[in-house]
């Protein structure tokens, strides 16, 4: 979450009065994250959630990301749910952009949780995975292998940041295009589930926010996406125990298959250099009117090397 674009009072005021959610008592902007405009609402009537939304979500892709969160939300997944208007409206237009108020969820998202907090996380990511099947709606992945390669043409000098990048880049780019696996299971996944975006009441899973990568790919590609961003260390190591945790736990709750265990091994790089690119590409071109910086790629160029080297699914914990 960050802020891109400033909402003033007045403008508040008058966003308000499409809603039946009370009067303001409370407005702050949220500076973390990189996507969108995102702003903490306190009402009479309780708390909320505004954002504007800008950068790399178009606008046709909103009624997909809006309706997922009310289908899981109906169907017990703790994610944010969209407040309507008077008129029953999810979306409205604020600053000549699109915008949304959903439900603010209670917990804290744990800057290094332990295996216990993992197998949960992970018990949710399957929930979410099943509870998606029968969502209407689909979404392509904008930022799968199709979308690699665009991405990094558009990126220059990396080796500015590290020397090498460029080549592990396309190394990991060519590789990956050419092998990547097409016909696993798939349905709705976040792919975008950080530790960030997993909010915890105690040991429990609280929530799940930030929706908005969501899409259809292979549900085992979600789990790749967890293992690269829930079990690595400050160090850069691989934390096997975790490993262990995420992939039992997510078994537990939805079974893989033969074909996705051989696969995981190339996911992962798959998943790696996806955060390695966009990560790249924004530390490369920041933009001047965001209150955050963007995050590090060297982290995942780190992932990625590691993975190079493995060459079966036992050695992230199966």
């Amino acid at each position: 979450m960050a802020v891109y674009t400033d909402v003033s009072f007045e403008e508040l005021e008058r966003l308000l009065r499409q809603y039946d959610i009370g009067q303001p008592l409370s407005f702050k902007g949220i500076a973390e994250g990189i996507e969108n405009s995102n702003f903490y609402l306190q009402t009479d009537r309780g708390a909320f959630i505004l954002t504007l939304y800008e950068r790399r979500v178009a606008a046709q892709d909103l009624p997909f990301f809006l309706g997922l969160m009310e289908h899981l939300a109906q169907r017990g997944v703790h994610c944010p749910l969209p407040v309507k208007t008077r008129d029953g409206q999810s979306l409205v237009e604020l600053n000549r952009r699109k915008a949304a108020i959903v439900t603010f969820l209670t917990g804290i998202a744990l800057r290094r949780p332990d295996a216990a907090h993992c197998a949960a996380a992970a018990t949710t990511l399957a929930q979410l995975h099943r509870c998606g099947e029968a969502f209407a709606l689909s979404r392509p992945n904008a930022l799968g292998p199709r979308g690699w390669r665009p991405l990094a043409e558009a990126i220059h000098d990396a080796d500015g940041i590290e020397e090498g990048l460029t080549a592990l880049i396309h190394g990991a780019l060519e590789e990956l295009v050419a092998g990547w696996p097409c016909d696993l299971p798939s349905g709705v996944i976040h792919a975008d589930y950080f530790p960030d975006n997993v909010l915890f009441v105690g040991d429990k899973v609280g929530g799940v926010i930030d929706f908005y990568f969501a899409c259809n790919d292979a549900y085992v590609y979600d789990l790749a996406i967890m293992l690269n961003s829930w079990c690595f260390e400050l160090d850069g190591s691989y934390n096997i125990t975790k490993g262990q945790s995420v992939i039992n736990a997510y078994r537990a709750a939805r079974p893989l298959s033969e074909a996705e265990i051989a696969a995981l091994p190339m996911l992962m790089r798959g998943a790696a250099l996806r955060f390695l690119l966009t990560r790249t590409y924004d530390w490369l071109n920041p933009d001047p009117n965001a209150l955050v910086r963007p995050k590090d790629p060297r982290e995942y160029a780190k992932k990625l090397r590691f993975h190079n080297k493995v060459r079966h699914a036992r050695e992230y914990g199966l």
